[in-house]
């Protein structure tokens, strides 16, 4: 409902965007729709709701554990193209860093 929520209203959740995100954070269970939102929040406005993402995306690599929505998270955020840029985005985005040792566990 949360993330209903902030699609259907994204054009005046702003101020309360915070607890929006705290709470899809805390029901998700299994990283769905905390990715789902944060790649949502990515399109719409990656700069302005840089902080949003970051939470959404710290929250979506301890929550899905099976690896099923990470790979579309990548995608999303740093281009198709992000296995052969890897190792430069590994040395600037703690996140990128993160999602992708998940991913692909044996290294860059």
């Amino acid at each position: 409902m949360t993330y209903e929520y902030i699609a259907n209203h994204i054009n005046d959740a702003d101020d309360i965007m915070p607890e929006l995100v705290e709470n899809i954070i805390s029901v998700d269970r299994t990283g769905q729709y905390v990715v789902s939102t944060a790649r949502y929040l990515h399109a719409i406005d990656a700069q302005k709701y840089s902080t949003s993402i970051d939470l959404l995306v710290k929250a979506a690599i301890l929550k899905d554990r099976e690896h099923v929505y990470l790979a579309d998270l990548a995608a999303s955020l740093y281009g198709a193209d992000y296995k052969q840029r890897a190792a430069v985005l590994s040395s600037s985005d703690d996140n990128f860093r993160r999602i992708y040792k998940r991913l692909y566990p044996i290294g860059i």
